[in-house]
C-alpha cells in the first residue's frame, strides 16, 4: 500500500495561518471563523495577503507565493488554511519549494481549487485534509465542525450512507486522494498530477455543464487513469448546468457510463466537496470502505 507522511495533529494552541492561494478574501467575511477557532483554543493569523487585491486575486501571483512560502517556512506555523477558493493556486504551485519542510509535513487545509496543491503535497509523500474554507465558516453545521476537529486532531470518524448503487459486500482499504474533477483534469500530464493506481479516487464539482463532465471523464477514460484504482468515490455533483437541446444523462449516468465493466465500486453520494455538509477527510490517509447490502460505512 503507498505510504504518505502524515501531519501532526494540532493542540491547544496550535497556530493556524489563513491565507489566499486564489481569488479575495476579506477580514470581515473571515472573522466568524477567527473566532471560533479562537473559542476551540487555537492561535491564529492572516497572511499578507488577506485583504489584498489583484484582479480577482487576492494579491499577485508572486506576492500570493511569498505568502505561502512564508507561511510554509515559519516554524511556529501549525498549519496552513487556505481562506477560499475560486481560481489561482495553479498559478503558484510549480514554484511552491517544499524542500524548506526538511523531510516534515505541514497541514495543509482546503478542498475545490486547493486540489492543486494537494496534489503537491501527494506526490511529496504528504497527507493533507480535504475540508471546507475558512470564508464558508457562517453555514456549516455543529456535526461538520466536530468532522474538522475530529480530523485535525488526529481522531477517526465514520460515516454510514446508503448503499443506492446496489454494489456487492465487500471491504476495501487504500489511500484516498483527488478533490475537484475540474482542478484535476488541469492538472493531467503535470508534475502535480497524483498517482492513482491502487488508491480510492474522490471526485467531486460544481456548476459545470453536463457535457463537461463526460469530456473529463472521457479524458481521465482515454488516458487510463481509471484502470487501476482500488475504488471510486463521487461527493456532490453539485448545480450541474444543461443546454436547450439537453444532453440526455445526468452527471451520475456519465460517471456509471465511463467505468462500466472495471472490478473496482463506484460509490455515490459521499458527503463532501461543494455541499453544505462538506465532511472533512484526510488526503493521502487510508481509508476503509465497509459495503453492505444495504449501507456504505467509510471510516478513516
Amino acid at each position: 500500500m503507498p505510504y504518505y507522511q502524515s501531519f501532526s495533529p494540532l493542540e491547544s494552541n496550535s497556530h493556524i495561518r489563513i491565507l489566499c492561494t486564489a481569488r479575495i478574501a476579506s477580514v470581515e467575511k473571515l472573522a466568524p471563523a477567527i473566532g471560533w477557532l479562537k473559542s476551540q483554543g487555537y492561535q491564529v493569523s492572516l497572511g499578507k495577503t488577506i485583504g489584498k487585491k489583484h484582479h480577482q486575486y487576492g494579491g499577485s501571483n508572486e506576492e500570493r507565493l511569498a505568502d505561502f512560502q512564508e507561511a510554509l517556512a515559519n516554524p511556529a506555523i501549525d498549519a496552513i488554511w487556505i481562506a477560499r477558493g475560486g481560481y489561482g493556486s495553479i498559478k503558484i504551485v510549480d514554484d511552491i519549494d517544499l524542500s524548506i519542510l526538511e523531510g516534515r509535513n505541514k497541514l495543509l487545509l482546503g478542498y475545490s481549487d486547493v486540489t492543486n496543491l494537494h496534489g503537491l503535497w501527494q506526490r511529496h509523500g504528504l497527507q493533507s485534509v480535504h475540508c471546507f474554507m475558512p470564508q464558508e465558516f457562517p453555514e456549516k453545521s455543529e456535526e461538520l465542525l466536530r468532522s474538522w476537529s475530529r480530523v485535525v486532531t488526529g481522531q477517526s470518524q465514520s460515516l454510514t450512507f446508503e448503499n443506492t448503487n446496489e454494489i456487492e459486500e465487500q471491504v476495501i482499504t487504500a489511500p484516498v486522494i483527488g478533490g475537484n474533477l475540474s482542478v484535476l483534469l488541469s492538472m493531467l500530464s503535470s508534475p502535480t498530477f497524483p498517482d492513482l493506481k491502487d488508491h480510492i479516487l474522490f471526485i467531486e464539482d460544481l456548476d459545470e455543464y453536463l457535457y463537461h463532465i463526460d469530456r473529463m471523464m472521457t479524458t481521465l477514460k482515454r488516458s487510463g487513469k481509471l484502470d487501476d484504482l482500488k475504488a471510486l468515490v463521487i461527493g456532490g455533483m453539485t448545480d450541474m448546468k444543461d443546454h436547450e437541446i439537453p444532453f440526455g444523462k445526468n452527471a451520475r449516468e456519465i460517471i456509471e457510463e465511463h467505468t462500466a465493466g472495471k472490478s473496482y465500486p463506484v460509490i455515490f453520494d459521499f458527503p463532501a466537496g461543494h455541499l453544505i455538509d462538506n465532511y472533512s477527510f484526510v488526503l493521502g490517509k487510508p481509508i476503509t470502505i465497509d459495503i453492505r447490502s444495504l449501507t456504505v460505512t467509510i471510516s478513516q
